[in-house]
């Protein structure tokens, strides 16, 4: 397969609460043509998770971060990724779509990804957007 045949790298950061619904974006995704990496579908047993998250964010064209009333409110790993993406996004050329906060609720956006334009999933055309996005990525 040649690099412009190769699908678009999709990586889903989200709240474990909101796993049913990240499970519908990532099945969606797929039947829409996009290479995604989920946790729940890509981690093995025995991999050392941490390091598998790290590469697959950094390996990733894309990177979508499913904002919740969940993701917002609570501690843990998933801000360590959202950190890495936003770190990762520093090397992407300017004006190159890499980071996608998708909204699968009503709920605030964080203030350290408020310079990228959202998509609203909850709301009629949402999913069209973001595979518009997508698309326009590739």
């Amino acid at each position: 397969m040649s690099t412009a045949e190769r699908l678009l790298k999709v990586f889903l950061c989200h709240a474990r609460a909101d796993s049913a619904i990240v499970g519908a974006l990532y099945n969606y995704l797929l039947r829409n043509g996009m290479d995604v990496w989920l946790d729940n579908e890509e981690l093995e047993a025995g991999q050392d998770w941490e390091y598998e998250i790290r590469n697959a964010i950094r390996s990733s064209d894309v990177v979508i971060i499913c904002l919740s009333q969940h993701f917002s409110s609570q501690r843990g790993y998933r801000q360590k990724e959202l950190r890495i993406a936003l770190d990762e996004a520093m090397r992407i050329p300017e004006g190159q779509i890499f980071i996608i906060p998708v909204r699968l609720e009503e709920c605030d956006v964080p203030e350290s990804l408020r310079r990228w334009q959202w998509v609203d999933l909850f709301r009629a055309g949402g999913y069209g957007k973001l595979i518009h996005a997508l698309r326009k990525r590739i």
